[in-house]
């Protein structure tokens, strides 16, 4: 039985795809900026609070990418044949990141002994600085584009994909998430450790607005085909003002003493940027370097059949409350600040 047009349900399932990354980017975003500032930490036990912060969702949090990449992988199997292959070495980079954070996060504390304790802390800092500037590299080479052939495979070179815009925005993604990450420390701790995080916020608030803006100039200048659904329909550009109003209220709510709410206002944030992704590239999700117009991968025209998208979608709509039921219950559990007894990491 066909309920929906196949226009529809593709669009329908990009949507689901974006709304997967968003999960992925705000969850996961906090853990890798916890990850990235750990070794500013000296003490032992301001790294262990540091793990315990994100030790009882860390793992739950990488269900989203692990969803995101299967929904990719089932509702348009061209467009994940294309990045996998384009990104491969990235790609595999990536899985060894995840892979030695979980390996750091879980060995860490088995043995006393400091240079243990110290090699696996740096393991856990290089793995998610190196997570969080790959992800930005690939979302840098989907807006500026890849060589494509006629029959949509990869058609470039290895080190085309570090061009300095990808690389760009590859920064962008640490000093955001580093960001993210300090807010969310905030947020769960309290005392000395806390006031500690105070200070360092506002320096990676001023990184993260600095490299914004140097994006945002150079997305305008080198990238104008990202603006040009804004342009036909400028009520997307209340998006960027949203945006922008959410960025300016970080500090304002850390000044006031507002940790919670400093932490939603920096989640609304990473939404609405990559909000502003997908409009910017709808409906491309793979731009042809060389030939945007008739190569480029879109959703239309590189989606699984009609017959495959309605049960992809009725999969979806059992599985992912599923996993939105799993995550609030998680966060409920372990809400509160954040403590050392003898079961901590």
């Amino acid at each position: 039985m066909i309920l929906f047009e196949h226009s529809t349900l593709q669009f329908i399932w990009f949507t689901a795809f974006v709304l997967l990354l968003m999960g992925y980017a705000i969850l996961d975003g906090f853990d890798l900026g916890v990850g990235i500032l750990h070794l500013f930490s000296k003490r032992d036990e301001e790294r262990r609070l540091m793990l315990n912060s994100i030790g009882p969702v860390w793992d739950g949090n990488e269900v989203w990418l692990v969803t995101a990449g299967g929904a990719l992988f089932a509702g348009f199997p061209p467009i994940y044949a294309t990045v996998c292959s384009a990104f491969y070495f990235p790609v595999i980079l990536l899985l060894t990141g995840l892979i030695f954070r979980a390996v750091a996060i879980e060995f860490r504390s088995k043995q006393p002994m400091q240079w243990w304790r110290w090699m696996w802390d740096l393991f856990f800092t290089i793995a998610s600085f190196l997570i969080a500037f790959l992800l930005g590299v690939a979302l840098g080479n989907l807006i500026r584009g890849i060589h494509l052939t006629n029959q949509g495979h990869f058609a470039g070179q290895f080190t085309d994909l570090f061009h300095p815009y990808a690389l760009l925005v590859g920064c962008l993604t640490v000093a955001l998430f580093v960001m993210h990450g300090s807010i969310y420390l905030m947020m769960k701790t309290e005392g000395t450790f806390h006031d500690k995080m105070r200070k360092m916020v506002f320096p990676s608030i001023i990184t993260f607005c600095i490299l914004y803006t140097l994006t945002t100039m150079a997305t305008l200048i080198y990238m104008p085909h990202m603006i040009e659904t804004i342009q036909d329909r400028p009520y997307f550009f209340l998006i960027a003002v949203v945006n922008l109003l959410l960025v300016a209220n970080i500090p304002r709510e850390i000044h006031l003493g507002r940790d919670v709410r400093a932490f939603i206002s920096s989640s609304l944030n990473i939404l609405c940027l990559i909000a502003l992704y997908a409009v910017g590239s709808y409906p491309i999700v793979v731009r042809a370097l060389n030939d945007p117009g008739a190569l480029s991968l879109t959703i239309y025209n590189a989606s699984s059949s009609n017959l495959t998208l309605h049960i992809l979608l009725l999969m979806a709509c059992i599985g992912i409350p599923v996993v939105v039921a799993y995550t609030i219950t998680i966060y409920y559990i372990f809400r509160g600040k954040v403590t050392l007894d003898d079961h901590s990491y």
